[in-house]
């Protein structure tokens, strides 16, 4: 892996500029070997060097710590995935009651609850902070029967924290420390912002609705009762590696890369596995993305290949910068290609049933309203609330036309974060209608 390290050292100062990233950290393990680089600023107010031992929040990769957590407390003979969340954790409550009663384990580990999922109130700092989360889920509103449908969901796998904290006897932090962390012998890896101002530290980086340019983020990390969904654990690239390493050695393991559910035709991947998200499946590629507040993370693993690659950073177009180096070390190592990106169409077509899609569908972080102007052309515009409101979070607005045959599912003209994301509109209301916009979350119409 000599001439991928040296392509790395040299290219990805370039990639930092190019994508307009203040810092990033990569890391490749191929067989018994890996490799680092890393490059930038780690903040713009502090001017601290980005070096390979520091440590990026990993945001929702975490949700595979958790997975992992679950899976061991499974081959331990604890839980059946498939026995009712209740059976665990007695006092689960929802919206819904039969939804409540009903919801097993396995539904919370692929996102098929149904239940709303981006919550994200601060219940403390304290270790009855996810004991306090799961309690003020019972106002949470069900959005679809458990199994029904996939939608990403935050929620659950705080949940989940929750049951793993129940049946080991300790706080989720300590579980994770124990069980996984310090087994790996991940010596950079901070649970929480006690532990990460131990490490040099990446902060992330953000621009606000009324100002494009990127500054540090005013607060470091999320609310700790979201850490089992990835508000807090942190890393350096080669420590997630060896996490990924060890997936990809321990045959009881394996079975959380199989499919559980197929996804929505949005440019998103072909399923969704145990904790794993399944973007391709001959040859198999499976990894996890994760977003906190201005840091992106992105985790591919080639299990055929024995190949993981991590990319961490701290603001601007992270996802870009990891499509550069993913798009230059898969081809070079086991000659894969990268999964293309949703393609935009040959042409703009205004979709052949507007009305089908007009309306208002919402979720507790943001309502959207779909609607033909005077030329009939379809537009969506999307206004940020709650916790994305808090965080100043910008609109979004954008014309929707037709995209490839599926006459269901949109392509936004506008790109939003650097990428284009096709909105699927699924179901039907009754009406002929349909019943949901979904963009990895499925939002419900409300009119």
């Amino acid at each position: 892996m000599q001439g991928t390290g040296e392509w790395l050292e040299e290219r990805l100062p370039r990639l930092l500029e190019e994508y307009g990233v203040p810092a990033a950290a990569v890391a490749i393990g191929y067989g018994d070997q890996v490799v680092d680089a890393a490059a930038g600023t780690l903040s713009t107010a502090t001017g601290v060097a980005a070096t390979t031992d520091a440590i990026f929040q990993v945001g929702s990769v975490t949700k595979v710590f958790t997975a992992t957590l679950v899976q061991q407390l499974a081959d331990e003979g604890l839980v059946d995935l498939d026995r009712p969340v209740r059976t665990y954790v007695p006092g689960l409550r929802l919206g819904d009651e039969e939804a409540a009663a009903s919801v097993t384990v396995r539904q919370l580990l692929t996102h098929t609850a149904g239940f709303e999922g981006d919550v994200f109130t601060d219940t403390g700092k304290g270790d009855d902070c996810l004991e306090r989360y799961v309690d003020l889920l019972a106002g949470v509103r069900q959005l679809f029967p458990p199994g029904e449908l996939w939608s990403y969901n935050n929620a659950g796998f705080c949940v989940l924290g929750r049951l793993i904290a129940l049946l080991r006897g300790r706080s989720y932090d300590a579980c994770l420390r124990e069980q996984l962390l310090d087994p790996l012998g991940l010596t950079h890896a901070a649970t929480d912002p006690y532990e990460a101002v131990l490490h040099r530290v990446a902060v992330g980086h953000v621009a606000t609705a009324s100002d494009a340019t990127l500054h540090p983020t005013p607060t470091w990390a999320l609310a700790r009762s979201n850490a089992p969904a990835g508000s807090m654990l942190a890393m350096r690239a080669r420590d997630l590696v060896a996490f990924a390493q060890h997936h990809l050695r321990t045959p009881a393991l394996a079975a959380m890369r199989e499919p559980q559910v197929a996804l929505p035709a949005i440019g998103q991947g072909a399923a969704w596995g145990v904790g794993w998200e399944i973007f391709q499946q001959e040859p198999l590629i499976v990894g996890h993305d994760g977003n906190t507040i201005g840091q992106s993370a992105f985790l591919r693993l080639l299990p055929d290949h024995d190949l993981a690659l991590a990319v961490l950073t701290n603001g601007g177009d992270g996802k870009g910068l990891h499509r550069a180096v993913a798009g230059y070390v898969l081809p070079a190592l086991v000659g894969v290609d990268l999964p293309a990106a949703p393609t935009p169409p040959r042409d703009n077509r205004t979709p052949a049933d507007p009305a089908r899609y007009e309306g208002t569908y919402a979720s507790v972080v943001g309502r959207s309203t779909v609607a033909r102007d005077d030329a009939g052309r379809l537009w969506l515009h999307r206004t940020p609330l709650g916790e994305l409101a808090e965080i100043d979070e910008p609109p979004y607005r954008t014309e929707l036309v037709a995209w490839q045959d599926d006459a269901d599912v949109l392509w936004p003209l506008t790109p939003e974060g650097g990428a284009h994301q096709p909105a699927g509109f699924l179901g039907d209301d009754g009406t002929g209608r349909a019943a949901y916009l979904h963009t990895g979350r499925a939002d419900r119409r409300i009119r």
